[in-house]
């Protein structure tokens, strides 16, 4: 049996971070993980150039049961502190958007950096190791796994959520949490793709590939962004965002003229040109594409601006601005970059995450009940949570 201090369930951004801490107090740390290759979802996101924080995350970006629980991680290990770890890599990254940092090279980049950290605090990182069984004892925990017994004083779970079962996702951490007797809230898929009603698809499945500026609502919750037609439904950061917000069965209001007045347009285009039709006016703001299959779709009639009466074109812009979709569903954890719910964050502590009642038993990233928006939130949430369970294991 191999004795440790530390045993982290997990080599994700996460677990590695929280490792990488650990070590560096002198604390003999073992990370495990089943999973063939290490930092799966690290190297396919953004694109695989990472998006691994972001400039302006505030508890405010992230989606909880208990919205407080987070404030204390991401106030004592910020943004900042993880772009200077970034910094002193000398990894050069760029803002893509709304404070959105990505590497500049690759996100294997991110993954050498976090390991690196973890070789120089002397940790042991084993992968293709699966977990058979956990136990407590008084002075911590035996786990029986594919590679043998293990003995730690402080287990700590980073294994995620549901998302991209491909890259390794399982409910192991959920059932590890239960197993001990803390509860689990729902989870389901967040930043996840919009499937649609067989009547919306025979449409919108035609403009694949299309994006359009838009701002999308739902539940007094907005995100000004872009959306993008696909052949299965609809994405793009705008419906990620919101779709975390959706619950089944609401629909979405999308204001696809998000930074103007459509009706002041079309009403000047009608004075200056009354004899186009007003696809061609369209146009000038969407692509001709779009406008050839919208109005058809939202029930307007083609026609010279000029030969509209009334509050016509009114109703034709408000159309555009007020677009309502009810969804049939979303891809689910198969596409989704996060899982919302997990862990229940009243029954860990906010300044350890260590669980309340039992002792030496940690849960950190995604597996918690904390989940945030699209553009690096949870990378931060990652690192965060991490960082203030390195330094108590």
């Amino acid at each position: 049996m191999k004795k440790v201090d530390v045993i982290v369930l997990g080599a994700g951004a996460a677990g590695l971070f929280c490792a990488a801490q650990a070590g560096k107090r002198g604390r003999n740390v073992v990370v495990l993980d089943h999973a063939k290759r290490l930092g799966g979802k690290i190297l396919m996101s953004g694109g695989g150039r990472c998006n691994f924080t972001n400039m302006y995350a505030s508890h405010e970006n992230f989606l909880s049961d208990n919205p407080h629980f987070c404030k204390s991680a991401l106030s004592r290990y910020t943004q900042w502190d993880f772009i200077g770890l970034v910094a002193e890599y000398g990894i050069a990254y760029h803002e893509k958007a709304l404070g959105q940092l990505f590497c500049d090279d690759s996100a294997k980049d991110i993954l050498k950096m976090l390991l690196s950290e973890c070789d120089k605090s002397g940790v042991t990182v084993t992968n293709q190791c699966e977990i058979l069984s956990i136990k407590k004892i008084d002075s911590g925990y035996i786990l029986n796994t594919a590679k043998g017994e293990y003995q730690c004083t402080s287990l700590v779970i980073a294994t995620g959520g549901l998302s991209m079962p491909k890259l390794g996702a399982s409910p192991f951490g959920y059932k590890v949490a239960e197993q001990f007797g803390l509860s689990v809230k729902p989870t389901r898929a967040g930043l996840v793709p919009f499937t649609l009603h067989e009547q919306d698809k025979n449409v919108l499945a035609e403009l694949s590939g299309i994006s359009l500026d838009a701002n999308a609502s739902c539940n007094d919750t907005s995100f000004n962004e872009s959306i993008l037609f696909t052949h299965r439904g609809l994405s793009g950061p705008a419906v990620l965002q919101i779709s975390s917000f959706w619950e089944p069965g609401q629909a979405v209001e999308f204001d696809l003229f998000p930074n103007g007045d459509l009706l002041a347009d079309l009403e000047q285009a009608l004075q200056d040109q009354p004899d186009v039709q007003l696809s061609t006016a369209l146009a000038n703001h969407y692509p001709k594409r779009y406008v050839q299959a919208a109005l058809p779709y939202l029930g307007i009639e083609n026609k010279p601006l000029k030969q509209y009466q009334g509050k016509q074109l009114e109703q034709a812009a408000q159309a555009f601005h007020q677009w309502q979709l009810k969804p049939n569903g979303t891809e689910g954890y198969r596409t989704a970059e996060v899982t919302l719910g997990g862990v229940d964050t009243d029954q860990l502590s906010s300044k350890t995450m260590m669980a309340k009642d039992v002792e030496g038993l940690y849960f950190i990233g995604e597996v918690v009940d904390v989940t945030g928006w699209l553009g690096g939130y949870n990378f931060q949430w990652a690192w965060s949570s991490g960082w203030v369970a390195g330094q108590v294991v």
